[in-house]
């Protein structure tokens, strides 16, 4: 997947994105990436944020959150 598309798309659409890696996360073994979307086209000011192991299992918890949203997320 194309993480900067996906970022590009949902910017285009009103959607600011960050992704962020913690480096005391990442040595205390816990989730160290932070996924979090938010902006005016996401219905009722919704914020879709996760904390995952991976940038990947981040993704696959918010894209389709985002989706149903009804936003358009590239595959």
């Amino acid at each position: 997947m194309d993480i900067a598309r996906v970022m590009e798309t949902l910017a285009e659409q009103g959607v600011t994105v960050t992704f962020k890696a913690d480096a005391e996360r990442m040595r205390a073994g816990t989730k160290p990436w932070t996924f979090v979307a938010s902006g005016a086209p996401i219905r009722q000011g919704l914020l879709v944020r996760t904390d995952a192991k991976s940038i990947e299992d981040c993704l696959a918890v918010c894209l389709p959150r985002l989706r149903e949203a009804g936003l358009i997320v590239p595959e």
